[in-house]
């Protein structure tokens, strides 16, 4: 009769942390959105935690990362304008209309920094664009990659989108560096691919960085290597509040009694409100307490003001009834 082996010692579960709050990181080229979101829950020990829209690999720059409560109003950065400083590469077209696919076709560039310039007018304001075929759009519930990787191309439907400024920063033939806002749904690979046919010559990207989403910019951003490198009561300085990604919407601040029935899910009479600025005709609104009293001027959630009424539409469960 044989001994069983000792098992080895389990090591103890991390207890995971309920942290409400938003995260700019400055997301590394090669690294994906999911895995950026991964190590960075990890090193908060957080239990909820979401990203604002995927950023590819080939990308770097701001990622807002959004952890408990601040998951509720991630969408609001999924549809919000993008900024983008890229390069991209003329004379060469590539499958995937970037530095990671195989060269398709190779032709001389004759234009110069002018030419460049003129083009880049021709894509000011809203554009259509066809989306990729290496792109996570789906078609009869199978992503547009999957075709692609098979040697297949699938007809796609334009899409439109606005290109709100489009400059020029550098000009080092073959090689054009430019800075784009544009709306949700944009593909800067396309768009480097549809500026290099204007230019007769072609083009694929072959750098890109996002600079900005909606009003949040790199400048408080911070990278995964920071905050592995910092210590664990260290990181949540990098940590903006739930209401860094609703700062665009008006606000409203209501008294105890109100802020007890809005918490309850119950809609309020907008002329029994004291409201500062306008807020009708906003699609939605931030809702806070009264600074004097139990609540203490905090978040209550967001809110819809429409026909007289604000109606809560995502309350921030962490607030005290």
């Amino acid at each position: 009769m044989t001994n069983a082996s000792p098992t080895a010692p389990q090591r103890p579960r991390v207890p995971r942390r309920a942290l409400d709050g938003v995260l700019l990181l400055d997301k590394p080229v090669g690294l994906s959105s999911n895995d950026a979101l991964i190590r960075a829950k990890r090193l908060y020990q957080a239990k909820k935690a979401g990203h604002t829209g995927t950023l590819d690999p080939l990308a770097s720059g701001l990622l807002p990362l959004c952890f408990g409560e601040a998951t509720k109003f991630s969408q609001d950065l999924l549809d919000a304008d993008k900024t983008y400083e890229a390069t991209m590469r003329l004379g060469v077209t590539t499958t995937t209309g970037d530095a990671e696919g195989e060269v398709l076709r190779t032709r001389d560039v004759h234009c110069d920094d002018a030419g460049v310039a003129a083009a880049l007018t021709q894509f000011c304001g809203e554009i259509v664009q066809i989306p990729p075929m290496y792109s996570a759009l789906k078609r009869d519930g199978k992503p547009l990659y999957e075709y692609a990787r098979a040697g297949q191309t699938v007809e796609r439907e334009g899409r439109r989108v606005t290109i709100h400024a489009l400059e020029l920063i550098a000009c080092a033939l073959p090689d054009v560096t430019f800075r784009v806002t544009c709306s949700k749904g944009t593909y800067v690979r396309t768009l480097a691919e549809d500026i290099g046919a204007a230019l007769g010559c072609g083009a694929h990207l072959i750098a890109l960085r996002r600079t900005g989403v909606g009003v949040l910019t790199l400048e408080h951003a911070v990278t995964l290597d920071a905050l592995s490198d910092a210590a664990d009561g260290d990181r949540d300085r990098w940590l903006q509040p739930v209401d860094a990604l609703l700062s665009t919407f008006p606000a409203v601040h209501l008294d105890d009694e109100a802020t007890r029935r809005f918490l309850h899910g119950q809609r309020l009479r907008l002329a029994d409100l004291s409201i500062s600025g306008d807020v009708l005709g906003a699609p939605r609104v931030r809702v806070y307490a009264a600074y004097e009293g139990p609540h203490e001027g905090r978040l209550l959630g967001v809110a819809k003001a429409a026909d007289g009424v604000l109606a809560p539409d995502r309350l921030v469960v962490t607030a005290p009834t």
